[in-house]
């Protein structure tokens, strides 16, 4: 640590009320304040280099303090509740919160500060604003998982961002790859040799990961008795007193996995921070299945434009080996990392184009293939496909493989360097002949292929990808993207005393899914939160973009439910992100203590209010500008809404119609929520849109319904 900063960190902690130590980047004592000297019950100069570990903590403590050293030495921060033992022997609870300390960009040490838990007054505002920080930390992390768009920046917010905001020093995330067993995608601290261990492992395993995911419910251990009474076998994470927490990333009643935090000490979390971890948790579900999904959705994209860039190029040239050579090009390096192509002469294959994501290494594969031709008699591998004319795949490619198969210490060598990992061999057919195989293998861009990817080198191989019915796949595109809406959409509506709901979403004639969104979330007071939003634009961009918006406005409810809070944040999500879709959305909070319903309106169709006598209201007021046009000032609308009283959002595709104003529409349904028979909710919603409604209209329709219960309380 430079000594500069240091004389010039001293004076100012010697001025701070609150006990503060400055550590090195070992984690011995550089200073001690006088208010540390009188916690600690030491003179300052008798800590002055030893390790802090060792002075205030006992043997679990010094793991646990050590284990937040390796955090902050990392460039994290950490807050939390450790047991310590000052000198004067008394045990004790105290609050800690520690920072790194920074020379440029490297860390140099960590700042200490320490307030006696047990003490009244300084120590309770001390906790509730550690507390308020850590919530206000997990709201952001929230916002994070809403705009992650690749399962790379997903694990990173979950290991790092999640796990600091929450006081975790060691975390991770596991996905299922099939019903039985989780594979370890994302890990950050703990114990060497601890994340290949767990690199794949069983949910029927005695672990607390394992309980999460096949019970759907959060685990939540605090000290070390407490793992070892439920999970004597289980390996600990990491030195001193542990507690863990494990949150099931659930998407309806779905468990994609599982995230896992291990906290230094005993760690009692708050149930506000439960809360958060559990709207986190499904925020994370959603990011997850979203960019699956969406990622899905891209390799269909690539594939169906990768048929159509290679159909330009067979069919631009007579110099067949230069096409080939370019349709070996198109494939590296999204489709594979290396591909080959072969043509039949005379009964010997004839590699005519190598391509290689790393373009040294087309030397090396040539090598390869000119030192070590393909046996010709071999029953696996391109001249078995070139005979049989069916295809070969090898999902994974094992060392263990290799090295039984190749007993060429050079060619096992040169294979190596290669680093095949999954490959597949497919023939080039024109009707019942063969003429030649392609070979993709994947190797560092860490693709595994499978049965729909051998399909997709069949359609090429054979020359069937000039005829591949480009329609279809587009169709298959657009299915990916009205999945992606229907997970992200309530299954059902939930089951609320005191409360009738009732939804609707029609889709419009064409196959793309569309924007439209809605949701009911009841609030811990009695009241409820309700929705309806329309996201511009059609397909996996708008369907993505509406499970993103359905997201963020669950997570803005869980901080702040009001109308005015939750628009506002919506803005600045909007000029924080880069977020280019134009977002309408109606969003009210039904109170029923108070008999009113407090309607905020961005750039939306106005919802109507039906009365128990039956008539209408419009509440309309002025609705804003859009989400994504620049924010501006939006006043919330409160009317009466009583028992009985039914409230209805929608999207304009409900009321829009060609050559008419949208007001005319909007009149035409607070007519038809008059007239319609209202005794049974989902009647009346079903009457009211078939009286409303434009068939003729392409666009979609979602409407929702709500209305207090006149024979409950509420």
């Amino acid at each position: 640590m430079d000594p500069g900063q240091v004389t010039g960190g001293r004076v100012l902690l010697d001025a701070l009320p609150q006990a503060t130590l400055l550590l090195d980047e070992r984690g011995q004592v550089v200073h001690v304040n006088d208010a540390a000297r009188l916690f600690l019950g030491v003179m300052g100069e008798d800590l002055v280099g030893k390790p802090f570990a060792e002075t205030l903590f006992d043997g679990s403590g010094r793991g646990a303090f050590r284990d937040v050293l390796s955090v902050v030495g990392l460039g994290g921060s950490w807050s939390g509740e450790l047991e310590v033992t000052p000198y004067h022997g008394v045990r004790q609870r105290a609050m800690f919160a520690v920072r790194p300390v920074r020379s440029g960009k490297r860390v140099t040490g960590a700042l200490v500060l320490v307030t006696n838990a047990l003490t009244a007054g300084a120590s309770e505002d001390s906790t509730q604003a550690l507390l308020s920080e850590r919530l206000t930390r997990l709201a952001r992390v929230t916002s994070e998982l809403v705009l992650a768009d690749s399962m790379e920046t997903v694990t990173k917010i979950v290991v790092e961002h999640m796990a600091d905001a929450a006081g975790a020093t060691v975390a991770s995330l596991s996905l299922l790859v099939d019903a039985d067993t989780l594979a370890l995608v994302g890990f950050r601290g703990g114990r060497e040799g601890l994340e290949s261990r767990w690199a794949t492992y069983s949910v029927h395993d005695d672990t607390p990961a394992g309980d999460a995911v096949r019970e759907g419910r959060m685990v939540v251990l605090n000290g070390n008795e407490e793992i070892s009474a439920r999970y004597p076998d289980l390996e600990r994470a990491a030195e001193g007193d542990r507690s863990i927490a494990c949150l099931p990333l659930r998407l309806g009643d779905r468990v994609l996995g599982v995230a896992s935090m291990s906290y230094p000490g005993r760690h009692q979390v708050s149930p506000a921070e439960l809360e958060f971890l559990s709207v986190m948790a499904d925020t994370c579900a959603q990011a997850i299945e979203r960019v699956r999904i969406t990622a899905e959705a891209a390799d269909r994209s690539d594939k169906i434009r990768f048929l159509a860039d290679s159909s330009v190029e067979l069919s631009s040239s007579l110099d067949y080996e230069t096409t080939l050579r370019k349709v070996a090009r198109l494939a590296v390096p999204w489709f594979a990392d290396w591909c080959a192509i072969s043509l039949d002469q005379d009964g010997e294959l004839r590699t005519l184009a190598v391509a290689h994501v790393d373009p040294e290494k087309i030397a090396m594969a040539e090598e390869l293939q000119r030192r070590y031709p393909a046996d010709p008699d071999d029953e696996q591998g391109a001249y078995q496909v070139l005979r049989t004319g069916r295809s070969q795949l090898v999902p994974e490619v094992t060392d263990e493989m290799l090295a039984a198969a190749v007993p060429d210490p050079d060619q096992l060598r040169l294979l190596r360097e290669l680093n095949l990992r999954s490959a597949m061999t497919v023939p080039l057919k024109v009707q019942d002949r063969v003429l030649g195989v392609i070979t993709w293998v994947a190797g560092d861009g860490g693709r595994r292929f499978g049965v729909e990817d051998l399909a997709f080198g069949e359609d090429l191989a054979h020359r069937a990808a000039l005829a591949i019915d480009t329609a279809q796949l587009h169709s298959e595109l657009s299915e990916v993207a009205t999945r992606l809406q229907r997970a992200i959409l309530p299954a059902e509506l939930p089951v609320l005393p005191g409360w009738e709901t009732a939804a609707s979403y029609l889709q419009a004639g064409h196959s793309d899914a569309g924007g439209d969104f809605y949701d009911i979330t009841p609030l811990s007071d009695g009241r409820l939160a309700v929705f309806v939003g329309d996201v511009m634009g059609r397909g996996v961009t708008a369907a993505a973009a509406m499970a993103q918006m359905r997201a963020a406005i669950r997570a803005l409810v869980a901080v702040d439910p009001e109308p005015g809070a939750v628009l506002l944040a919506l803005d600045r999500l909007f000029e924080h992100y880069d977020f280019h879709q134009l977002v309408t959305v109606v969003y009210a909070v039904a109170d029923p203590a108070n008999d009113r319903i407090v309607v905020a309106n961005a750039g939306h169709p106005p919802p109507v209010v039906r009365r128990v006598d039956g008539s209408v209201e419009i509440v309309a007021g002025e609705p804003g500008l859009l989400l994504g046009a620049g924010g501006g000032e939006r006043s919330p609308i409160t009317v009466r809404f009583g028992r009985g009283d039914l409230f209805l959002g929608y999207t304009d595709g409900l009321v829009e119609r060609r050559d008419e104003d949208i007001e005319a529409g909007v009149q035409r349904l607070a007519e038809a929520c008059g007239v319609a028979e209202a005794s049974d909710l989902f009647a009346w919603l079903a009457d009211v849109v078939l009286a409303v409604r434009d068939v003729r209209r392409d666009d979609d329709v979602a409407v929702l319904a709500l209305r207090r219960d006149r024979d409950l309380p509420g």
